[in-house]
């Protein structure tokens, strides 16, 4: 099924956003070593939330990649796979950006021993609220340490192994609608991670990479949502 009814406007700010954080990326890399040559006793700590968002953060957006490259050869509908390319090259990069953070923080990219995922979410260095603990800015539960991982999904939002393989096996519009119901969920999990940055993390860049990672995603929600509609389907949570 086409989607050729998809709003063209809401795709074109859902992409000016992705683009606006790329190419404010692309200059962060130089801002962060300013910050850090100026304030070299404040370098994050294998155990601070802006070295916890790096990590997990980098995990999540790797996966949204791989999903994003599945659809890829699964439809021919033009409007979702250039929705999954945009996703592909924002989250590639901002995935680069993160990890390339940890290594000028001489930072590793595993977490710290009993260390979990997400658990730089809970405030503390090692404690968690669990998968039905606090909620964050948005008014969601966020999961920590204790979010009870199935299937290879990691943190909150993210597709288990058995999703990514019926994805992989799907054809045309039910592959579509696979992918913008599986992305829809890695968005609403994603999404509260970036507001736990922007609330926890210390570094400037790091926060208005997460800010914008809020900002894109939210428009892509609403734009991923506009095309579950038009092939007569709905997001699953």
């Amino acid at each position: 099924m086409s989607a050729s009814g998809t709003p063209r406007t809401r795709w074109v700010a859902g992409s000016a956003v992705a683009l606006a954080v790329l190419f404010a990326g692309a200059a962060t890399i130089a801002s962060a070593r300013d910050e850090g040559a100026a304030a070299a006793p404040r370098t994050p700590s294998a155990e601070s939330a802006d070295a916890g968002f790096a990590r997990d953060m980098a995990v999540h957006h790797q996966q949204a990649v791989e999903m994003s490259f599945l659809v890829r050869d699964r439809t021919r509908d033009e409007d979702v796979r250039r929705l999954a390319y945009d996703i592909a090259q924002t989250q590639a990069n901002q995935r680069g950006m993160l990890l390339g953070w940890l290594d000028l923080w001489e930072l590793p990219k595993t977490a710290p021993d009993g260390q979990g995922p997400m658990a730089w979410m809970s405030g503390g260095a090692h404690g968690s609220h669990g998968a039905h603990g606090s909620p964050d800015a948005g008014g969601t539960a966020h999961g920590g340490a204790g979010f009870a991982a199935h299937d290879g999904a990691l943190m909150p939002g993210m597709a288990t192994r058995t999703e990514l393989a019926r994805l992989g096996r799907a054809e045309g519009e039910r592959a579509e609608i696979l992918f913008l119901q599986l992305m829809t969920d890695h968005h609403e999990g994603g999404i509260p991670m970036a507001r736990g940055c922007v609330e926890r993390c210390t570094v400037g860049v790091e926060k208005r990479l997460a800010r914008g990672m809020v900002e894109g995603q939210r428009s892509e929600l609403d734009l991923m949502a506009d095309m579950l509609a038009a092939r007569g389907a709905a997001p699953r949570s």
